[in-house]
């Protein structure tokens, strides 16, 4: 991982994580978070600049989710379940993510970032619901900028120790789960709640 993510970083520079964010948004099978970690620790020695690494995963992250979103809109449901497999996105798990999806309504465009098995999904289900484009980026963008921001600032302040989070992703990923799924629920009855009240 770590020499895929140098030789990135050696030939293209801040367009390198650009280019990696983009191909693990669209459902490469990239660790997302671990080459952000990694980033971030790349800051900490030095070799790159933090805002230009936040910047530079933020475009990738918008740019993959957008590329998504087409994806799906263009092509829609019947194709992703025909070549899903081929970049790691079962049936299994775009059935589970509509249903959250349906559940949770957009905050999970914001959150769903912090997900594993969602993040590469969110887009493709908000469009196959025909769900407005220029809806689905304010909550996804805003997603892209907090896990951008979250995880090379952790890799940052990690520096040496960076691939704990690695470690602890794989090992707690489940319990990352079904905490966001717990605060993305108590967010969107919290959010309808409110809209009623306003409309009342």
């Amino acid at each position: 991982m770590e020499q895929h993510v140098d030789y990135l970083i050696e030939h293209f520079g801040y367009f390198g994580i650009i280019i990696a964010l983009i191909g693990g948004i669209v459902g490469l099978p990239i660790p997302d978070e671990v080459l952000l970690t990694y980033v971030g620790y790349n800051v900490f020695q030095g070799k790159l600049s933090y805002i230009p690494s936040l910047l530079s995963a933020f475009a990738g992250a918008a740019g993959g989710i957008s590329l998504s979103y087409f994806i799906g809109y263009k092509f829609g449901l019947p194709l992703l379940k025909k070549f899903g497999h081929k970049i790691h996105i079962t049936e299994e798990k775009i059935n589970r993510t509509g249903k959250l999806f349906k559940k949770v309504g957009p905050p999970l465009f914001l959150i769903g970032y912090f997900i594993p098995g969602v993040r590469h999904l969110t887009a493709y289900i908000a469009a196959i619901n025909s769900f407005p484009f220029k809806k689905f980026v304010v909550y996804a963008y805003a997603g892209a900028i907090l896990w951008s921001f979250a995880f090379i600032t952790l890799g940052r302040e990690l520096g040496e120790k960076w691939d704990l989070v690695e470690v602890y992703i794989l090992k707690y990923s489940i319990y990352f789960i079904m905490l966001f799924l717990v605060l993305a629920i108590a967010f969107y009855l919290f959010w309808r709640r409110r809209k009623q009240l306003r409309s009342g």
